[in-house]
């Protein structure tokens, strides 16, 4: 995993975005990526390739996921700490000065500059991901969300013993398969909310686009260092997608029956 000195030229970047499975993978911390303009914020080139910038492994499973699924995958490009597209607005760590106990220099900022950022990055990320499932409905697709991030096996001092977290609100249609799956199949330590819960307002894409739209969604969590290699990325992300492509297969018959039965009414 390196370090992208440059960003790309677009705040978000939508692969394979004809997929025609009925998930949307999404990757808000995938790039430690900062423009040249803003040097780094000041921070070593060691502190931009740690989890405070990004979330490291994440895009890799993504987009394993995403291929696996023959899902759209909307990605930022751009490090969180830029702005967190996970974050609502008045949120703290939007935007933050300290991470970790590493001072972020350049994000000591004007309102002007903030809200420069809110323009450029938070906000086109979001209106791309919103077309994107908008359109999947007015065609009459199957949509349901997923988002996959990356976690530190320590925070502040504190260990984390979790090696995958399923963070979900009061949907559970997709929280569940996995929950149960990951602890049926095989001897990982699985957080359920944990090391998250949407009460520490991480939970912003899917408040945004999942549920006023009652879609089916589900946050996914993965300790860095067990995904560290391509290998690693792609064993998970197929653990993963089956158990996703099982929920949804459950889910297709429930809502079918539901359907007969309210036609038999």
């Amino acid at each position: 995993m390196t370090f992208q000195r440059e960003a790309e030229a677009e705040p978000v970047i939508v692969e394979n975005g004809d997929g025609a499975g009925g998930f949307v993978i999404v990757c808000e911390h995938a790039s430690n990526a900062i423009p040249d303009r803003f040097a780094g914020l000041g921070l070593s080139g060691e502190a931009l390739e740690s989890h405070i910038a990004w979330d490291p492994g994440a895009l890799g499973v993504a987009r394993h996921m995403a291929d696996r699924l023959d899902a759209p995958l909307v990605r930022a490009t751009v490090s969180r700490l830029m702005i967190d597209c996970n974050r609502p607005l008045d949120a703290p760590d939007l935007i933050v000065s300290e991470s970790d106990s590493i001072a972020v220099p350049g994000n000591h900022i004007s309102e002007e500059e903030r809200r420069m950022r809110f323009a450029t990055i938070h906000e086109p990320f979001h209106a791309v991901l919103g077309r994107l499932i908008e359109d999947r409905l007015a065609t009459g697709r199957p949509t349901a969300l997923v988002s996959v991030h990356s976690f530190t096996p320590a925070l502040r001092g504190r260990a984390r013993p979790w090696e995958v977290g399923i963070i979900f609100g009061c949907d559970r249609r997709l929280a569940d398969p996995l929950i149960n799956g990951l602890k049926d199949d095989g001897p990982l330590a699985v957080g359920v909310n944990e090391p998250y819960s949407p009460a520490d307002r991480v939970f912003y894409t899917h408040e945004r686009h999942a549920e006023p739209l009652s879609l089916p969604s589900v946050m996914i969590e993965i300790r860095n260092d067990l995904i560290e290699e391509p290998a690693s990325q792609r064993a998970i992300a197929e653990r993963l997608s089956g158990l996703l492509k099982a929920a949804s297969t459950a889910l297709a018959d429930m809502t079918e029956k539901t359907g007969r039965a309210r036609i038999a009414e």
